[in-house]
């Protein structure tokens, strides 16, 4: 008797080794979409930038552009898990016309033209050096950087201004964590109790005191907006939570219409005449 049950808890001992090495491999697929190649830049549209290249604390280089606009204010971007920078370069002429903010937009490592393999430790590595390097400059006003992140790099941003405060956050169709993209992702399954990777933004958007704003479609078939909400719910005041109507995951600043560059604007303003405060629709 005792050798079965030795038997058997052997076995299962080995189907859970098993399970934990085959997510930790999906993990990393299933987090990370980096692409190599430029396809695009600023200057393809007309708008004038700059290549900038800065190195992290763990040795690493990586590239960004810096594109300055009509205000004082600058926005630090922080993208999504897939493609690079040039994949952004459209909706950075749009920020340009249609907010007038300084921008600075960098590839995580591995991603584009930076070196290194991506990780969620070493995007926030990465965070801090993009936001050491906007600080350095001596024409950009360190009070006025806006964290703006989407999807994963919406969990990058939380977790900066966590210990950064920034002068306002803004984040687009962003996950409560990882553990609850893997219950979306594969319901019928216990990988969720398996996650290396947290991005835990649920628990660490707690720890932030500076005006928070989240935009969300109810489109959104990537990462579903019940956990906006619940990140919303999370956040502390001040805070706004902007549902934007018949926008998916990635269309929130073309099918989100005036609703969406309104409510950034609105937020702007906010931050210089004192934000107000705004639930979910």
């Amino acid at each position: 008797m005792n050798t079965r049950v030795t038997l058997a808890a052997g076995f299962i001992l080995g189907l859970v080794v098993v399970a934990f090495v085959f997510w930790s491999q999906l993990e990393k697929r299933y987090i990370f979409f980096p692409s190599a190649a430029i396809e695009q830049t600023p200057g393809d549209f007309g708008i004038e930038y700059e290549e900038v290249f800065f190195t992290t604390r763990d040795g690493l280089n990586l590239h960004g552009w810096y594109l300055p606009g009509t205000g004082d204010v600058t926005w630090l971007w922080f993208h999504g898990n897939g493609g690079n920078i040039s994949h952004r370069v459209e909706e950075l002429a749009l920020f340009r016309h249609r907010l007038g903010v300084n921008q600075f937009i960098f590839d995580y490592r591995g991603y584009g033209r930076s070196s290194g393999t991506p990780s969620e430790k070493g995007t926030y590595q990465d965070s801090r050096a993009a936001l050491e390097y906007l600080t350095s400059r001596s024409d950009l006003a360190p009070e006025k950087i806006v964290y703006f992140g989407r999807s994963l790099g919406a969990a990058v941003a939380v977790e900066l201004a966590a210990s950064r405060e920034p002068l306002g956050l803004v984040l687009v169709a962003p996950f409560s964590s990882i553990s609850d993209m893997a219950k979306v992702a594969f319901p019928f399954t216990p990988f969720h109790l398996l996650v290396r990777g947290r991005y835990d933004s649920i628990t660490t958007i707690r720890q932030i005191h500076r005006p928070v704003l989240i935009l969300h479609g109810d489109q959104d078939a990537t990462v579903p907006l019940s956990q906006g909400k619940k990140l919303f719910e999370a956040a502390n005041q001040p805070k706004r939570f902007q549902l934007l109507p018949g926008t998916a995951h990635n269309d929130t600043y073309i099918a989100g219409g005036g609703s969406y560059w309104d409510t950034l604007n609105e937020f702007l303003a906010s931050l210089k005449d004192g934000p107000t405060d705004s639930s979910p629709n």
